[in-house]
C-alpha cells in the first residue's frame, strides 16, 4: 500500500516542519504488521500554492491512502485539494486528522471526500485503520476513527508517551533544513482555559523522557541547527524538570537559539537566571491585564505577582514578549486599552496581539450563544461582536494592536518607549493610538504591508510632529537620539561581523596606501548630544538630562564585535573618514582631502581594521 501524509503550511519559515506526519510515518514503520507493507512519503504544501498543483503532486506519488493533517489555518485549503483528488481519482482513500478533525469533524464529514476522520492522537487509531485496509477491512470501531453518519464520542487513549519515536533521532526529519527544528517535549496541557484547544478535553500532560530530550539536544547542537521552536504550553510548569532542561541546554547546545511558551507564575530567580544564561526567548501568556476577564475564561491572574514575575527576567536579562486577547467574555476596547497599558509598562521585547478565535472544541464555543459571542462559522473563526465589544470597537482595537507591532516590536523601541512616553505624559495605549491615526490608510491595511526598512523613518516621522504637538520640542532632540541609537543597535546586532584579516596577512600592508571601506555590519550615525553620555544615563528621563547636558552634536560607529554590539564615539575628521572610504581611494589620499595628518592616522585604522568596521578592499 502506497499511503501519501499530507501537510500544508501556512508559510514558509523556519516553523514550517511537517511533524505531525513525521510522527505518523515513524509510528507506521514501527509496527511489525505494517512496516514492510507500505511505503510512506510526506507531501509538503503551503497556503499560496495552487490546489490543483497540490493535486497533481499528490497523484504523482501512487498514493492508494492519501491522510491530510489538518489544523484551523489549513482546513479550506486541504478541503480544496481533497476535492479535486476526487473528481480525478474518485476511488482514492482519503482521510483527515489533527486539530480541526479532532474539535470539529462534522463539516469535514459532511463533505463528502473523506472516507474516515482520525480525532486526537493519530498514531494509534491510524496504525491499526491502516492494519485493516491491509486485510482489506474498512476502519469502522477503531477507537478514535470516526465514520460518516456517526457521531463524536471520547477521545481514545493516546499511546505511551515513551513508545512514540523520535523523528529527529531516526534520521526522518532533518532539522537543519528548514532552518528551525519544532521541538515537541510534551502533549497536553494541565490547563483548561476556556479559549483554548489545547488540552483537548481532557487535562494532564504527558512529558517525553529527559534522555531522549537530551539525545535530541546533542543532535540540534552537532548539526548546528540555528533556532528550536519548543511544543510545550507551559514549559515551566515542572520547575525543577525546566530547569534541568535550561541547564542540559548551555552545556549542550549553547549556540541554538530557543523559543519557549511560559508561564509567570512558575519563574523563580534561579529559572530566570538560567533562562538569561542560554540563547532564548519567552513567551508568556498574559491574555488580558484584568483579573476579571481571565477569571471568566478559567485563569487566575494578580497584577502584582505577575510583574515581580517579570521584574526577575528584567533585573537577569532574559528576553521575552506577551500574547495579549482582545474580546474574550467582559473585554471591552476600554480594558483592552488597560492591558495593553499594564503590558508596556514591564518592558517586554515584544508583543503579539489577537482577536479572541472563538475555536471548536473549547468551552467558549459551546456557550458562544449564550454569552454573546458572535463570530465567523468557519477558520479562522474569528469573534465578530460581543456585548461588551462591537464590531467598530474590534476594529479600533485591531489598529491599535497593529500600531504596537509597527512602532514597538518591529520598530525596537523597547528600551527607549516608557522614557519617551513619560516625557510626553501619555500612557502607551493614548501615544499607540496617536501612531494609528498617523498612519491614516496604511494602518488599515495591515501591519505586513509596512516594510521593515520603512519603520525607523515612520518612527521619526512621528516623534517630530507628537513632539511639536505636545509642545516638547526641547525634548526631540533626544528622543530622536534614543531612537536612532536603539535602530542602528538593533541592527548590529542581528549583523554578522566580517573576520579581521590574520596579523600575517597585515605585514608589509600599508594602511595608508590601500583601500578600505566600511564594513556592512558597522553603522555611522550622528547624535544631537554626546552619545556615551546618553548611554552612561541608563533608563533616563528625558527632561532631567536635558536640563544636565547641553545639545553637543557626536559621531558614532555603531558595530558587532567578539559576541557585543560595541558604540565608539569618534571625531567629526574620523567620522567622514570612516563615511568616505568607498574601497576605491586610498585612506592617504582621503586624509588629503579631509585634512586629516597620515601618522596621526594609522593607528585609527589598525584600530578599526582589528574591529571589524573597516574591511580591506580586494585588489581587482
Amino acid at each position: 500500500m502506497n499511503i501519501t501524509l499530507v501537510a500544508i503550511h501556512p508559510q514558509r519559515s523556519p516553523q514550517a516542519v511537517p511533524l505531525a506526519c513525521a510522527f505518523l510515518k515513524e509510528a507506521l514503520l514501527a509496527d511489525p504488521e505494517v512496516s514492510g507493507a507500505v511505503r510512506v512519503e510526506i507531501a509538503e504544501f503551503f497556503l499560496e500554492d495552487s490546489p490543483g498543483e497540490c493535486a497533481e503532486a499528490i497523484l504523482k506519488t501512487a498514493p492508494d491512502l492519501v491522510a491530510f493533517s489538518i489544523y484551523v489555518w489549513s482546513r479550506d485549503h486541504a478541503l480544496s485539494i481533497a476535492q479535486r483528488l476526487v473528481r480525478i481519482a474518485p476511488a482514492l482513500t482519503l482521510c483527515a486528522g489533527g486539530a480541526e478533525p479532532t474539535a470539529n469533524p462534522a463539516g469535514l464529514l459532511d463533505s463528502g471526500v473523506f472516507r474516515f476522520l482520525v480525532r486526537g492522537e493519530g498514531e494509534l487509531p491510524f496504525v491499526q485503520a491502516v492494519r485493516l485496509a491491509l486485510r482489506g477491512a474498512g476502519p469502522a470501531g477503531v477507537p478514535g476513527v470516526l465514520m460518516p453518519g456517526e457521531l463524536p464520542g471520547a477521545l481514545p487513549v493516546p499511546a505511551e508517551i515513551d513508545s512514540i519515536p523520535s523523528p529527529y533521532l531516526s534520521g526522518l526529519l532533518d532539522p537543519a533544513l528548514p532552518g528551525g527544528a519544532l521541538w515537541q517535549l510534551s502533549r497536553g496541557c494541565d490547563f483548561a482555559c476556556a479559549f483554548c484547544f489545547d488540552h483537548k478535553g481532557a487535562g494532564g500532560v504527558r512529558r517525553f523522557a529527559l534522555a531522549r530530550i537530551e539525545a535530541e539536544l546533542r543532535l540540534f547542537a552537532r548539526l548546528r541547527v540555528p533556532q528550536v521552536f519548543v511544543l510545550d504550553s507551559t514549559f515551566n510548569k515542572l520547575p525543577k524538570r525546566a530547569k534541568e532542561i535550561l541547564r542540559l541546554i548551555g552545556r549542550l547546545a549553547p549556540q541554538v537559539h530557543f523559543h519557549f511558551e511560559v508561564r509567570s507564575e512558575f519563574i523563580d530567580a534561579e529559572m530566570a537566571e538560567l533562562f538569561a544564561s542560554v540563547t532564548c526567548s519567552l513567551q508568556i501568556g498574559l491574555q488580558s491585564a484584568d483579573p476579571g476577564v481571565l477569571r471568566a475564561v478559567g485563569r487566575g491572574f494578580d497584577p502584582d505577582d505577575f510583574s515581580y514575575r517579570v521584574s526577575l527576567l528584567n533585573r537577569h536579562g532574559a528576553i521575552f514578549g506577551f500574547d495579549l486577547i482582545y474580546g474574550l467574555p467582559g473585554d471591552s476596547l476600554s480594558l483592552f486599552r488597560s492591558s495593553l497599558d499594564f503590558a508596556l509598562s514591564l518592558y517586554p521585547n515584544h508583543l503579539d496581539i489577537f482577536p479572541l478565535a472563538v475555536l471548536p472544541g473549547t468551552r467558549l464555543y459551546a456557550k458562544a450563544d449564550a454569552l454573546g459571542l458572535k463570530h465567523l462559522p468557519s477558520p479562522p473563526y474569528t469573534l465578530l461582536s460581543t456585548p461588551d465589544f462591537t464590531a467598530g470597537e474590534l476594529e479600533e482595537a485591531r489598529l491599535l494592536a497593529a500600531a504596537c507591532d509597527i512602532f514597538y516590536s518591529r520598530g525596537k523601541a523597547v528600551a527607549w518607549f516608557n522614557a519617551t512616553l513619560a516625557a510626553l505624559k501619555l500612557s502607551p495605549a493614548a501615544f499607540l493610538s496617536a501612531f494609528s491615526r498617523f498612519l491614516g490608510s496604511r494602518s488599515a491595511l495591515g501591519e505586513q504591508e509596512i516594510a521593515e526598512q520603512e519603520i525607523w523613518g515612520l518612527q521619526r516621522q512621528f516623534l517630530s510632529e507628537i513632539f511639536r504637538d505636545r509642545k516638547k520640542s526641547r525634548l526631540l532632540p533626544l528622543a530622536l537620539d534614543l531612537a536612532d541609537y536603539h535602530h542602528h543597535y538593533a541592527c548590529a546586532l542581528l549583523a554578522t561581523p566580517p573576520v579581521p584579516p590574520a596579523p600575517r596577512e597585515l605585514k608589509g600592508i600599508d594602511l595608508l596606501q590601500r583601500p578600505l571601506q566600511l564594513a556592512p555590519s558597522a553603522a555611522l550615525a550622528r547624535f544631537n548630544y554626546e552619545i556615551l553620555d546618553i548611554l552612561e544615563a541608563g533608563d533616563m528621563e528625558l527632561p532631567a538630562f536635558a536640563s544636565c547636558f547641553k545639545p553637543a552634536q557626536s559621531y558614532a560607529v555603531i558595530y558587532p564585535a567578539a559576541g557585543e554590539v560595541c558604540t565608539e564615539s569618534v571625531s567629526r575628521p574620523y567620522f567622514e573618514l570612516l563615511l568616505a572610504l568607498d574601497g576605491k581611494r586610498t585612506a592617504l589620499a582621503l586624509c588629503r582631502d579631509l585634512g586629516l595628518p597620515g601618522a596621526e592616522l594609522l593607528p585609527f585604522l589598525e584600530f578599526a581594521l582589528s574591529e571589524g568596521i573597516v574591511t580591506l578592499s580586494r585588489p581587482a
